[in-house]
């Protein structure tokens, strides 16, 4: 088995990148394995990895079908309905509330907001 080659940071050769270094430039890693690492050192703790690919390996990105952008649309359409009054919030629920801010937190004088 062989080891991968470790660079430290910011001084990785011309021909590898990193996923979102890839995606920047319309390439996906296509399957191909982690050819290196990238390792940025830290004080007192383990240094912070990053996978490098190679880019003449690296396979474009594929393109947005019309059933993906329909069923992207919907998802994020969801995310927008308060489960609770069932009205489009316009904008996306936060998960750490779990309905609109109207909702979380009620005005006691708002009667069409009551439980």
């Amino acid at each position: 088995m062989a080891t991968l080659p470790v660079f430290r940071w910011h001084l990785a050769p011309d021909g590898y990148a990193t996923r979102r270094q890839l995606r920047a430039r319309g390439l996906r890693p296509g399957g191909q394995d982690v050819a290196a690492t990238l390792e940025r050192p830290r004080r007192r703790r383990a240094p912070l990895v990053a996978h490098l690919y190679r880019v003449d390996l690296a396979k474009p990105v594929r393109p947005m079908t019309p059933a993906k952008w329909a069923a992207l649309a919907a998802a994020n359409g969801a995310r927008r309905y308060c489960p609770q009054c069932r009205r489009d919030a316009g904008y996306v629920i936060p998960t750490s509330l779990g309905t609109c801010v109207p909702c979380a937190y009620p005005h006691p004088d708002d009667p069409s907001r009551s439980a």
